[in-house]
């Protein structure tokens, strides 16, 4: 014997019960077969909102029953040959006219009990199961039909009931030792009390029906056949790259259905468990997957976890108070009033203080709970023994499943880790002695991230997923786009990382895209976004809530600087080569180092100072390692570099900036280079990585352009040059003439910063400096007299942006 269950959608049509046919037809040729099915996919939800809409008086059921029944008589005239029709729509129009007279009553009396309502919803696989073995028959396959509330005895409580599993397991044999079809067709999921009384046995329960029926005849297999090859590693509607698990115990299935694995219904495994009957999960669209197998011992996968799975709609209440340390009776007294009040508890855990104990519960029950507890405790609460119960709602569980786990130290480390890196808060924990199940509550808006956090972390030893979102298209914004696109082959293969650009914004347009922006067409595609908002930008970024999300900053703005401090409290890692942050306020620029630290995220700008030079790095690199920074001697500023080692007064000074503008090398403002503004910025950074709190305030400019030069716009900035050119012609003679080059240098020493012009003699350290390079001389406790020299291009759209491509990279390890 074996026994075949269909779900909703595998007979959700005629086609799918054509399909249903073909696949039990093949099986009839290896043995005997009772197959189990479903109603007609939604149909149990139609029956119970047309006896909902009867209670509340809304005659509008009797349009929701006329639906219903034009679908059976639909589905009978497709499936069914012409000929062979008359009786099986009779039989449909029979039954639909008991479900009308039952919603006839509920409508008259405004009252829709349990007992109702398991009657009701019965007519669904009553209808479904009647017409599918009329299609067998007409179909040369003879099936006989059999009523499963003769076969299968529960208690009378409605909704959820108990099966009686001696009297049930007697009618099924009774009735397969006088049966002579080789098929039988049995709906699913309904049942009867001693006294005859419809009953059900709990959504899903047409599971729970196939695996009676395989344990009381001792089937050889159960097939559950459904919409999915399998049980998977995870919820495939969340996780794109979930997979089908091949095998699976018995234990790990129920604990994986319990939390929330729909392919599933948990009970239906005890009944097989004790027979040591085989499960497998098939697809009914792809017959020929392979499918998952549940059996007692599962083959090894190379991995200690089976799978993730999840609860929505939970909510915690934790009961709490000093008055509960060392009394015995406070954990037996809370969960008998749960219990007396039929409270399901799903999550239990209780700190070894005993000072509290922290319950899971359905939504739905929360506030009975409350109410029920608080009776309870009430005389406890009054004399402060135990506070009144604390409630928290919208949350979920999240579950690793896997036999293996308890053999494999670490796990638990390693998913909190994950989580945490991911700024996914855990509320409670929970974790059985069998190491079978780690459970963390997680808020529901975080649920779906915590999931594909750990399926990349426990099932995806391919590449991780990063989320990239830029802020700036310009040069240097599109110069990393250009290296991210060039570059995506090598990473996936070296670094194994998909480096997913879903966000671009600019000054005027952004747009979101959660499969990732093409790179061969960004331009038309931010083009026709929507209106650019930074506000609105970094809402949806949030909204989104995506695992390993990384926020560029390839702009000079002040509005996009003071949006990290949101993106950090979400453990979204910011890639800054904007300097605006990193040179504020001192207390924002700490605030924003503290929150990186505070949500596992990093905040890296590297690129504030000598673009894709390794400056930061290294001043962090001398501090990390106990050096202490005793001076700091640079050129900061390619900008100025290449304009004062192109001029020589032959072509004017306002023609060899602009020429640095043109070929990329100063800021979008050129004044903010030739004014020292953006080398102080940049002294002040590393000032601040040297642990001085320095404020912009503090440094000393001694600056070379004359006053007027600074207003207006960039047009009247580069007249106001050409007028001035015998004062910049004066400043190079002055320099030539003492065999010297003028170098805008940057200083700190003893807490004091200063920057300007130089004249630099051949023999000093930053005299040969050429084209656009930059140089920093670190003179610390270990390099006192001969100091350590970083040096290089320090400005260009090409290096900057590599520089971002670089601290990007970084990023994707945090």
């Amino acid at each position: 014997m074996q026994v075949l269950k269909f779900g909703g959608t595998s007979v959700g049509s005629a086609d799918n019960i054509k399909r249903v046919i073909s696949i039990v037809k093949e099986r009839l040729e290896k043995d005997k077969t009772i197959i189990v099915v479903s109603a007609l996919g939604g149909t149990t939800d139609a029956l119970l909102n047309s006896g909902l809409m009867a209670a509340a008086g809304n005659e509008q059921y009797k349009e929701e029953l006329q639906h219903i029944e034009q679908r059976h008589l639909d589905t009978v005239k497709l499936l069914i040959p012409v000929q062979q029709q008359s009786s099986v729509l009779s039989m449909v129009k029979k039954l639909c006219n008991d479900i009308e007279d039952i919603c006839n009553g509920v409508f008259l009396l405004g009252e829709f009990s349990a007992r109702t309502r398991d009657r009701m919803v019965s007519y669904g696989e009553l209808i479904s199961s009647q017409v599918i073995a009329a299609a067998f028959n007409t179909a040369g396959i003879t099936a006989a039909w059999k009523d499963a509330r003769t076969l299968i005895q529960t208690n009378a409580n409605f909704g959820n009931a108990t099966v009686n599993v001696p009297v049930t397991r007697k009618q099924i044999t009774d009735y397969i030792a006088t049966c002579k079809e080789s098929l039988v067709v049995v709906p699913g999921f309904i049942a009867a009390d001693a006294n005859n009384e419809t009953t059900t046995l709990g959504r899903g329960g047409s599971d729970y029906t196939a695996a009676i029926l395989a344990a009381a005849t001792d089937a050889t297999a159960l097939e559950i056949w459904t919409d999915v090859s399998g049980m998977m590693t995870a919820d495939p509607r969340w996780v794109s790259s979930a997979r089908v698990i091949p095998s699976i115990s018995y234990q790990e299935a129920m604990e994986l259905s319990h939390f929330g694995a729909r392919v599933l219904y948990p009970p239906t495994i005890q009944p097989v468990l004790r027979k040591a009957i085989p499960v497998v999960i098939k697809n009914t669209f792809a017959p020929r997957d392979a499918g998952t197998i549940i059996q007692q011992k599962a083959s090894t996968n190379g991995n200690a976890i089976r799978g993730i799975s999840s609860i929505s709609n939970i909510a915690l209440f934790s009961l709490e108070g000093s008055g509960m340390v060392g009394v015995p009776g406070f954990s037996r007294r809370l969960f008998e009033a749960l219990s007396e009040a039929q409270i399901n508890v799903i999550l239990i855990t209780q700190g070894s203080s005993e000072h509290s104990i922290c319950v899971g519960v359905e939504a739905a029950s929360i506030h009975k709970a409350k109410a029920v507890v608080d009776t309870e405790f009430e005389h406890e609460i009054a004399v402060e023994k135990v506070q009144p119960l604390l409630v928290e709602t919208e949350l979920s569980i999240v579950a690793l499943v896997g036999e293996n786990m308890k053999s494999h130290p670490g796990i638990s480390g390693k998913m909190f880790g994950a989580l945490g890196r991911n700024g996914v808060n855990v509320r409670a924990i929970a974790q059985g002695s069998s190491e079978r199940n780690i459970s963390a509550v997680v808020a529901t808006k975080d649920v779906r991230k915590a999931i594909n956090v750990l399926h990349e972390e426990f099932f995806e030893t391919t590449n991780k997923q990063i989320h990239l979102f830029i802020a700036g298209t310009g040069n240097v914004g599109s110069k990393l786009l250009q290296q991210l696109q060039q570059q995506q082959e090598w990473l996936a293969k070296h670094l194994r990382l998909n480096v997913r650009v879903t966000g671009l914004a600019n000054s005027r347009k952004m747009i979101i895209d959660d499969n990732g922006i093409d790179f061969n067409q960004w331009q038309e595609k931010l083009q026709g976004g929507e209106v650019a908002d930074i506000e609105a930008f970094v809402n949806i970024i949030i909204g989104k809530n995506f695992r390993n999300a990384i926020f560029a900053d390839m702009t000079a703005s002040d509005a996009v600087a003071k949006v990290y401090d949101r993106l950090l409290q979400k453990s979204v890692s910011i890639v800054a080569c904007n300097k605006v942050a990193a040179s504020s306020s001192y207390a924002y620029y700490r605030q924003l180092k503290d929150l990186a630290r505070s949500y596992n995220c990093l905040y890296l700008f590297e690129t504030n100072v000598g673009a894709a030079l390794p400056v930061i790095g290294t001043l962090n690199d001398l501090m990390r390692s106990g050096d202490k920074i005793n001076r700091i001697e640079a050129v900061l500023s390619g900008t100025l570099n290449f304009v004062f080692n192109h001029y020589n007064g032959e072509v004017s000074f306002a023609e060899v900036v602009k020429q640095a503008q043109e070929e990329g090398y100063t800021e979008p403002d050129p004044r903010l280079d030739l004014s020292g503004t953006d080398v102080m910025r940049k002294i002040l950074i590393l000032a601040r990585e040297s642990g001085e709190q320095l404020e912009m305030e503090d440094i000393t400019c001694n600056g070379f352009l004359p006053e007027s030069c600074m207003q207006g716009d960039v047009k009247a900035f580069y007249k106001e040059m050409e007028r001035y050119e015998p004062h910049f012609k004066k400043l190079y003679d002055d320099a030539a003439a003492a065999n010297s080059k003028l170098k805008f240098v940057a200083k700190f020493e003893k807490g004091k910063a200063v920057v300007g012009l130089e004249h630099i003699p051949p023999q000093h350290d930053l005299y040969h400096l050429y084209g656009k390079d930059n140089v920093v001389l670190f003179y610390t406790a270990r390099y006192p007299s001969q100091p350590l020299v970083v040096k290089g291009a320090g400005a260009g759209a090409e290096v900057t942006a590599s520089g971002v491509f670089a601290d990007i990279i970084r990023a994707t390890a945090s």
